[in-house]
């Protein structure tokens, strides 16, 4: 379940009429690689909450015939794949948040689709390099303990309050924590570590019914947070873990760091790594 609903305001004015996550980071749009991150971990059915004038994603995910004759004809097979690969990733879906009301209201939107499934929820402003996979390792953390998997960070302190804190304790196996409370966008000298709550959460279809009685938070929306940390209280529930995260993550929800995504993953690639990585070089030397 990728949360789409969101106005995107930071990213004013070529969010006016574009959503957020249609905006390309180098040649694919940034929701194209948060479905192929879900793909390559074995999900085939993608839920994707929208809201209003987001029609653009369901297109960009959807055929089209015009685009799709015209490069055969020209014998342009290359870009053709590229087109069709897009609507080939998986069984996508879409449903309306109408009015936004939150992460963990977009979340309960789920409800009716997801049933009583486990299911995934990957936030777009995160993207998770393809090297470094994060979710497949959620998941099968998920079957081990049957309780609700979140991704975790190192992040600095002085950037806490950007995220959700948690407090946690050591397990017997590498790279997973148990956690033992939640804090969402805390003061630095209240957050409870520097370990941040980034996009990725695996969790069972429990969640919803205590989302149901979850209260806004803060903002005044309803938080997932906030669900979640009363599952990590609760000592009858399997309880919540993370998975800490030492890899390759772009944000893009920041323009700043949009701007670094694009520049970072251009240069790693082979077909434009070798002729932008000397010019960055040569442009550093100048400023």
């Amino acid at each position: 379940m990728i949360p789409a609903a969101g106005l995107g305001t930071r990213f004013l004015p070529a969010t006016k009429a574009m959503p957020k996550e249609m905006l390309p980071v180098v040649d694919k749009p940034a929701i194209q690689y948060v479905v192929e991150e879900a793909t390559a971990a074995g999900i085939d059915d993608v839920l994707i909450i929208i809201g209003r004038n987001k029609n653009n994603l369901s297109n960009h995910f959807d055929s089209v015939p015009e685009l799709e004759s015209t490069l055969e004809r020209k014998g342009d097979h290359s870009k053709l794949a590229k087109v069709q690969h897009s609507s080939d990733l998986a069984d996508i879906h879409f449903v309306r948040q109408g009015e936004p009301k939150g992460l963990g209201h977009a979340v309960l939107r789920a409800r009716a689709h997801v049933g009583d499934h486990p299911f995934a929820v990957l936030l777009g402003d995160d993207l998770i390099d393809e090297r470094d996979p994060l979710l497949t390792t959620m998941l099968e953390e998920h079957t081990k303990r049957g309780a609700a998997i979140v991704a975790l960070m190192e992040v600095d302190p002085d950037s806490i309050h950007l995220y959700g804190a948690a407090a946690v304790e050591a397990t017997d196996s590498d790279g997973v924590v148990k956690v033992t409370g939640l804090v969402e966008k805390p003061a630095k000298e209240d957050a409870p570590s520097n370990l941040a709550i980034i996009g990725r959460y695996v969790l069972s279809p429990s969640v919803f019914e205590i989302l149901e009685r979850t209260e806004p938070g803060k903002g005044g929306e309803i938080q997932l947070t906030d669900a979640l940390q009363e599952m990590a209280a609760d000592p009858d529930g399997p309880g919540v873990y993370g998975v800490v995260f030492r890899g390759r993550r772009y944000d893009t929800g920041d323009r700043v760091d949009y701007i670094k995504a694009i520049v970072q993953l251009a240069a790693d690639r082979e077909d434009l790594g070798p002729e932008l990585r000397p010019w960055f070089k040569e442009f550093a030397a100048k400023l």
